[in-house]
């Protein structure tokens, strides 16, 4: 097969879909047959090597470089004037939406369908681009959900057959594990952190509920006193943030949340190995990696019981109802009061972590090719 991969999102975003993207070019690498060939689709100005922990692409794999850049009104008219020479057997879109003039057939990975279940979250370009959403789901000859969650989504609320959908699911990426006390220094003094810490780690929106977050961090202090351990929230502003930033100075807290902003790539596996336990109260994932990263570094981790974060964190975590600012705050006071509670958290969050791997995604999505093409 001659596998076209799309991967120009990574230049404008390496985390989510970015993220999924490289980890799955690079397990394609280890366990793909020589004879296929795969080309990958980068944006003309992406220069840049695979992150650490990515193994370089096989000898069958070639980069080629695209002018159609991402979301663009443009894009439907653009590039399949660039696919079309590349004689494509099969062309994945892990962003979604594929090109619906082709002449290839079509897998597309959908990750979560957060655009129909919260529309007023997202700008207008998101919508108009993800709102094509209907028609990739019918115009493509596979769809891959990373989660049950999602493919119960694409049935219920797209009407998708369940026999149309194959669940593969994500994995951390091998830099997320224990690393030493040595390799941890750098980036405590880097960004000043305390000793012990809650960590929430993501990009600062409506849907990550920051602001349910925050009144579980203030009961928590309001019922533990001052010797509470600080929260760290590290993400980059997304959008409709200036209310959790309010929040905290309205609620006393601004001498007790330290606000990162966003952390590179590279140090983010340090932040989950610092932080005494990781909070993940998103009211909607389509995967929820942030656990799983963190429960791959031994972070105990505290997660809403919602959606696909069940399927994720099973019984290594403590999940709670998010919108329950109570139960999530006598949740991340067990975990900071129990030593014992910690260490079995840590255990269970390696173990759980291990049954995940990019290598059985690999070889999961080449089954969903040759189903394709075997179709």
């Amino acid at each position: 097969m001659r596998i076209g991969i799309d991967a120009r999102l990574i230049y404008y975003r390496q985390a989510g879909i970015g993220q999924y993207t490289q980890s799955l070019i690079g397990g394609l690498a280890r366990v793909c047959a020589p004879e296929d060939e795969f080309v990958i689709l980068q944006h003309r100005k992406d220069t840049h090597a695979l992150r650490p922990g990515v193994k370089t692409p096989a000898a069958n794999f070639r980069r080629r470089s695209t002018w159609t850049p991402c979301h663009h009104r443009l894009e439907q008219l653009a590039l399949p004037l660039e696919i079309w020479p590349l004689k494509l057997d099969l062309l994945h879109s892990p962003d979604y939406i594929p090109p619906f003039r082709r002449n290839c057939r079509s897998v597309i990975t959908v990750h979560d369908l957060a655009f129909l279940h919260y529309p007023e979250h997202l700008t207008g370009d998101s919508l108009r681009y993800y709102g094509q959403i209907d028609r990739a789901v019918c115009d493509a000859e596979g769809i891959i959900a990373v989660s049950h969650s999602t493919q119960r989504d694409l049935m219920n609320l797209l009407g998708v057959p369940a026999h149309r959908v194959t669940v593969v699911h994500e994995a951390a990426n091998q830099v997320f594990r224990p690393l030493a006390v040595a390799d941890l220094a750098p980036v405590r003094a880097r960004y000043d952190l305390p000793e012990q810490f809650i960590l929430f780690l993501g990009t600062i929106e409506p849907r990550k509920n920051l602001p349910t977050l925050i009144q579980a961090y203030r009961l928590l202090r309001l019922h533990g006193g001052p010797a509470v351990s600080p929260l760290v929230v590290a993400g980059a502003k997304g959008w409709l943030f200036d209310s959790v930033f309010a929040l905290v100075e309205q609620l006393g807290l601004a001498d007790h949340v330290l606000f990162t902003g966003s952390v590179p790539w590279s140090d983010v596996p340090a932040f989950y190995n610092l932080a005494t336990v990781f909070c993940f109260p998103s009211l909607y994932e389509g995967f929820g990696l942030p656990p799983l990263e963190a429960m791959a570094c031994g972070t105990p981790v505290v997660a809403a019981d919602v959606s696909s974060i069940p399927e994720v964190v099973g019984d290594a975590g403590l999940l709670v109802d998010p919108n329950d600012a109570e139960a999530l705050s006598e949740a991340l006071g067990r975990v900071l009061q129990d030593e014992a509670l910690r260490q079995d958290l840590h255990h269970r969050g390696l173990a759980r972590a291990a049954e995940f791997s990019w290598d059985r995604a690999a070889r999961e999505t080449l089954a969903v090719y040759r189903q394709v093409m075997e179709a």
